[in-house]
């Protein structure tokens, strides 16, 4: 007797269900493991009679989306006795350029201390103050040199060693992959909090393998580092591959895809067109009063691997251009592997400049501090291309790179 067709679907949709269930089974096996969830399976060994303070944020969480310090806080095997906060704050309700200074943490009750805009001698007294023995850092980083934390690393790193204090990296996925470093050096003269050291634009690197970069290269005095790495990271993966939720790590980072075009589209912090603040797009959404159809059609017609530009309108409600109605353009990556997010950045920079009258630089050449040094703004002023400005920051490039290869972590 012929099975009828009802049940040969329902043994087919029965099969493609279990083939899906034992897929996403594997798929969660492989997923790869944190710092913390690594640190949290010894039972916190390495926390072992310690005071701990963490430098965190509200991308600090397990994969259940809990905070690690409302997990750690009443754990009798971790000593947790303070939180750090950096820009935006411990819990994030600081926009760009803020943070929520000194205060008790209503969950918890820990203190919580404001690093934001503390570096050398007064991060150390804050560090004394706290009374703690370690201080561990976990923040997710989204890969791009300007992206303050990683700078908030650096210094917390430089105060611990004068303090006294050990230190301890937990590691996160970088969310736009550990591929390779692109973009241009920082020279150190232009050194700010958006970049302290020689580090390319896109770095391609870990928050783990930056510690062990900043200790080995340029720290005056090491501090005594330990980092605790990720099991079943690859460099290749995405975020997406992590399994892990995305928290926004500031206000204007609210997707992992907001993410993947930072490194090229943050530039434009440095001129007088609007960066996307203040839309549901930020870093994607590019423009400014006067601007139409013409500059998706310039950039268009460069063919820039994996992405498209769309003529785009849009209002923003705070920041640049607030409340009016603008044009621009829409970044649309279509191929995450093959887009180059540094080269997309200047190329738009360009066609920007060669379609729109009213292009300007800002006043203070935030441009150069962003880029790292005067090159880009002058090149771009003299009428050089995306291919001569790219072909300008090889050199430094490859010797960033050179050094960049002893500290990596992972394969």
């Amino acid at each position: 007797m012929r099975p009828s067709r009802r049940a040969v679907l329902t043994t087919a949709a029965a099969a493609a269900v279990s083939a899906t269930s034992t897929a996403s089974a594997a798929q969660r096996r492989r997923q790869p493991r944190t710092g913390f969830e690594r640190l949290a399976d010894t039972g916190y060994a390495l926390l072992d009679d310690q005071k701990i303070g963490i430098v965190t944020n509200p991308t600090g969480i397990t994969r259940e989306a809990r905070h690690i310090v409302d997990v750690m806080h009443p754990d009798p095997r971790v000593d947790l006795t303070a939180v750090f906060g950096p820009e935006h704050g411990f819990r994030g309700t600081a926009q760009a350029g803020g943070s929520e200074g000194r205060y008790d943490d209503p969950a918890t009750g820990l203190p919580v201390y404001d690093t934001y805009l503390k570096s050398g001698r007064a991060l150390a007294d804050v560090f004394t103050a706290s009374g703690v023995d370690t201080v561990v850092f976990d923040i997710q980083d989204v890969g791009a040199r300007f992206y303050t934390y990683i700078w908030t690393l650096y210094d917390c790193m430089e105060a611990a060693q004068l303090a006294g204090k050990r230190f301890v990296v937990l590691d996160r996925p970088n969310p736009v992959t550990g591929r390779a470093a692109s973009g241009p050096v920082l020279h150190r003269e232009f050194a700010t909090f958006v970049g302290r050291q020689p580090v390319s634009q896109a770095h391609g690197m870990t928050v783990a393998e930056l510690a062990r970069l900043f200790n080995g290269e340029f720290l005056t005095d090491p501090v005594p580092l330990e980092t605790v790495t990720m099991s079943g990271w690859k460099r290749s993966e995405f975020y997406d591959a992590s399994g892990l939720p995305w928290v926004p790590p500031s206000p204007n980072m609210p997707t992992p895809e907001t993410a993947l075009v930072y490194a090229g589209t943050c530039l434009f912090e440095g001129t007088n067109l609007s960066e996307g603040r203040g839309t549901t797009r930020p870093f994607e959404l590019l423009g400014a009063e006067g601007i139409d159809g013409r500059w998706a059609a310039a950039a268009n017609e460069l063919a820039l691997p994996g992405v498209r530009f769309r003529e785009a309108y849009f209002a923003p409600t705070f920041s640049k251009f607030q409340g009016k109605t603008i044009g621009g353009v829409q970044i649309h990556v279509h191929d995450r592997e093959a887009f180059d997010a540094v080269r997309t950045g200047i190329a738009l920079l360009v066609t920007a400049k060669k379609v729109w009258s009213g292009f300007a630089w800002r006043p203070d050449n935030w441009i150069d501090k962003l880029t790292g040094s005067t090159r880009v703004r002058t090149m771009i002023d003299a009428g050089a291309d995306t291919d001569e400005i790219v072909a300008d920051w090889q050199r430094e490039l490859a010797a960033f790179r050179k050094t960049r290869r002893a500290y990596l972590l992972y394969r």
